[in-house]
């Protein structure tokens, strides 16, 4: 073993040790737990057993500790979560919303309910934030990011950080989703030879494996609604500047966004309420006055005119089956169906935002670094040369040629940066998603998320067929997806999009095709042997 591997596998025990030492703490201080059936537990039922006394949320705490013990890194194996809080944190912060709520007192529907982030982003808790790479392995902030201040003074218990694709899936042109070099290759819990997809894996796969109620993930393109439809969850990435990027590691602030990761959209609108508010540190942030858990209704698809869009189909066969049969689910429920709807103007801000992404991503990085002056790093191009001296451990099966890339933009291209940020964001937008409802004169869209899990393999990456994420995330407007049913034993969801600000109306219509088709169902947790 080499003198990198060696410093290198030091540094992973050492990030490590605060999960294994927190994960298994539950055998030693264990209190009588109650017969109550986690299994698929709502946030709606966590809060009924804890207002009843049925439950606490110090037992909450402590099962779901016990969770991640049986199956992150033994069990099932699905490296979905990299640090936890040690249980005696996590379980004082527990007492003391038990001590609110017994005082009368609750802040909310995630009051006792725990969290999960995903690890790009900044908590002062003693958690470091490591984008999942060993570069960051000691990057304690100082404080945290202004969405977990939200989620903190709703009543949330932040107790840990989940794995993700490193750098969140922007460092090589032919990585493995869910792979990093702090917690290794998260599994699908539905078949653990397949992918998580990403970046938001470890999130996604946390919640979808039960190991956690709800987490928050992060996208820029896919990366929210990607492992979401794969593990089989619900997730709704947000119109952008809605909920704040500041103390999120960066690549694009054209199209960052956090969002909630669940099992129910109930739980994600919940959770994305919580996230929400105005943040001065955030440029695109503002207030939003709409009470989203209002448009949670069962007859949310009534009288809604949808637009098919068959344009984002005809990559996998078995995906657009399950398609075709759940769009009568839609009717039934009331919905009016556009047929064979397509962008009015083509799909053609790809290469557009391709020079975006590297370009901001440069230097939103530096940005973020400047942020954080105990960082050993300033710029993408000293993290490109800090990969480089650690490749052993960093990089073992996928280079780096995006940092590459990004870090070759410069100064004197940012006209041509604008021009193209300018482009994409009319193409996928104003000429994009907004021409589209209007020409068609439909509410929204609907498509499938993408295709079923592939095969996890190191040696060439990813193998990617398709996905409804790029016009929403480009043009920064909402987009849910929600379990539809699987391809054999694989889930796959379907996406609702519209224009900006339409939570609303795709919470009204998310909601009432969850109720209808009932096509969650939770994963065996057994590893599989092809």
């Amino acid at each position: 073993m080499t003198t990198t591997q060696l410093k290198a596998k030091r540094s992973r025990r050492r990030l490590l040790i605060t999960l294994f030492s927190a994960g298994l703490a539950w055998q030693s201080q264990a209190i009588a737990a109650p017969e109550f059936d986690f299994r698929e537990v709502t946030v709606e039922q966590l809060q009924s057993a804890m207002d009843s006394g049925e439950l606490t949320a110090e037992q909450v705490v402590r099962h779901y500790y016990r969770q991640i013990a049986q199956h992150n890194r033994r069990g099932a194996d699905l490296r979905a979560v990299n640090q936890l809080l040690p249980l005696d944190e996590a379980l004082a912060i527990a007492r003391q919303l038990d001590a609110e709520r017994a005082d009368g007192s609750t802040r909310g529907p995630l009051h006792g309910v725990p969290v999960l982030l995903k690890d790009n982003i900044d908590t002062a808790d003693g958690l470091a934030n490591t984008a999942g790479s060993l570069l960051l392995k000691d990057h304690q902030p100082s404080q945290d990011a202004f969405l977990v201040k939200q989620l903190r003074a709703a009543g949330a218990i932040i107790i840990g950080k989940a794995n993700l694709s490193e750098w969140a899936n922007f460092r090589s042109t032919a990585s493995s989703s869910g792979w990093s070099s702090v917690g290794g290759q998260v599994k699908n819990p539905f078949d653990t030879t397949r992918s998580p997809c990403g970046s938001s894996s470890g999130s996604a796969v946390a919640v979808s494996a039960n190991l956690i109620p709800l987490a928050v993930g992060t996208e820029t393109d896919g990366s929210l609604v990607c492992p979401a439809a794969i593990n089989g969850i619900v997730t709704i990435k947000p119109t952008l500047g809605s909920v704040s990027r500041s103390g999120i590691i960066p690549i694009s602030h054209s199209q960052d966004s956090a969002g909630p990761m669940a099992r129910s959209v109930s739980d994600a609108v919940y959770m994305l309420e919580a996230m929400l508010g105005e943040d001065a540190a955030d440029s695109a942030s503002y207030s939003v006055s709409i009470d989203y858990s209002a448009h949670l209704k069962d007859d949310g698809l009534a009288g809604k005119r949808i637009g098919v869009m068959r344009e984002l189909t005809g990559y996998h066969a078995g995906l657009d089956m399950v398609f075709e049969g759940q769009l009568q689910v839609l009717v039934n429920a009331g919905a009016e169906l556009v047929e064979d709807a397509s962008f009015s103007n083509g799909r053609n801000w790809g290469q557009d935002e391709f020079t975006v992404l590297l370009h901001e991503f440069k230097y939103d990085m530096a940005a973020y670094l400047a942020q954080h002056p105990k960082l050993a790093y300033r710029s993408l191009a000293d993290l490109e040369a800090a990969n480089s001296e650690q490749a052993d451990a960093i990089m073992p099966f996928f280079g780096q040629e995006l940092f590459t890339m990004a870090n070759a933009r410069t100064d004197d291209q940012q006209g041509e940066y604008e021009t193209a940020r300018d482009r994409a964001k009319q193409a996928a937008g104003k000429d994009g998603i907004d021409a589209t409802l209007a020409e068609y004169e439909v509410d929204l869209l609907v498509a499938p998320t993408t295709a079923p899990a592939w095969k996890i393999d190191l040696v060439n990456g990813d193998h990617y067929l398709g996905s409804a994420s790029s016009p929403a995330a480009v043009a920064g407007y909402p987009h849910i997806t929600v379990p539809m049913g699987f391809v054999q034993h694989m889930p796959v969801g379907m996406s609702f999009f519209a224009g900006a600000n339409s939570e609303p109306v795709l919470i009204e219509a998310a909601y009432a095709y969850e109720q209808a088709s009932q096509q969650r169902r939770a994963p065996a947790l057994m590893p599989r042997s092809h």
